[in-house]
């Protein structure tokens, strides 16, 4: 027991200091800029979102319930990540307090596994519209979504109870300087004073688990929606048959092609001295486009916009 105590004590006593990008100070205020405006972005984006579709009886439909989770864990990312970064961006003090971290770590750790296994979901959802939709209604019934969305928060929270506590033991002997933007698993198991293997052969199984293998049954669910495209004749079949699934692919294209270079990698030389700006894309750009990319060319979100605004001016 005392063991462990002083374990925790070492690892959790006195200020980390986030590196960042201090290296570059002159990149600093350049990226405070962007990052406060991807911020402010993300915030009304998502909110927007949020609103509409729960305001919106037509919006009411599985594929805008799963969209509402994906738009809550993006707000939630970023509000755990942000604030902290801009106020290391913003001056000279680039500390943050081991409560603070552990905080940081448990829940961006959280979040993101949590929208890796929501998009697969969000998936298997337009694998039933497209390959099913004469009995879309009866598979995607309410209580289906509502434990599939349950699913994939609940998978997010194991796994950072997981693998966060397990870091967050790991002796530091007096190490504090994180030379990443955040507290991140990849990033903070570097600062132990002791043999990481153990942690980086857990850190890639669970990266497996809930980065690839969610993929992969996207990737099958996808495999299954071009086979009933094919068969598709007409050319208004094709348009409405590709843009169901659109916005969903454009998104995952985004997440996964960033987290994967950190999660699945992260000793290389390249997730070493690039991954502090790939994370930067996957949990403040990528959260600030979803909006964007569900909405832009969505006619069913901009009229639910449009009747919103008509209900606001009268």
């Amino acid at each position: 027991m005392s063991r462990v105590m002083n374990t925790s004590n070492n690892s959790l006593g006195g200020d980390f200091i986030l590196v960042g990008f201090s290296d570059q100070p002159q990149l600093e205020k350049i990226l405070f800029v962007i990052v406060l405006i991807s911020y402010l972005l993300t915030l009304m984006g998502n909110t927007t979102i949020i609103l509409v579709s729960s305001l919106d009886p037509k919006l009411h439909t599985p594929m805008y319930y799963f969209l509402i989770n994906l738009s809550f864990v993006d707000l939630c990312l970023t509000t755990s990540i942000v604030p902290q970064l801009l106020w290391n961006l913003h001056g000279p003090t680039k500390t943050i307090t081991p409560i603070g971290c552990a905080i940081q770590l448990y829940m961006s750790l959280a979040l993101g596994s949590t929208e890796c296994v929501l998009l697969a979901v969000m998936a298997y959802d337009r694998y039933a519209a497209v390959c099913r939709p004469l009995h879309y209604s009866t598979v995607m019934h309410p209580r289906l979504c509502q434990s599939l969305a349950g699913a994939a928060w609940l998978s997010g929270v194991g796994n950072t109870l997981i693998q966060g506590t397990i870091t967050l033991r790991l002796p530091l002997c007096g190490n504090r300087r994180i030379y990443h933007f955040i507290c991140e698993v990849p990033a903070m198991i570097k600062l132990a004073c002791v043999d990481i293997h153990a942690n980086e052969v857990q850190l890639f199984m669970a990266s497996l688990v809930l980065l690839l293998l969610p993929l992969a049954l996207i990737l099958v669910s996808y495999g299954y929606v071009a086979q009933a495209v094919m068969r598709i004749r007409s050319a208004q079949g094709w348009h409405k048959a590709l843009g169901t699934c659109r916005s969903h692919l454009s998104v995952v294209a985004l997440f996964y092609g960033t987290i994967t270079a950190v999660y699945i990698q992260p000793n290389s030389s390249y997730a070493h001295s690039q991954g502090k700006f790939i994370t930067l894309l996957y949990t403040v750009v990528t959260p600030t486009l979803n909006p964007f990319i569900y909405t832009l060319r969505n006619k069913d979100v901009k009229g639910a916009l449009k009747r919103l605004g008509e209900k606001i001016r009268v």
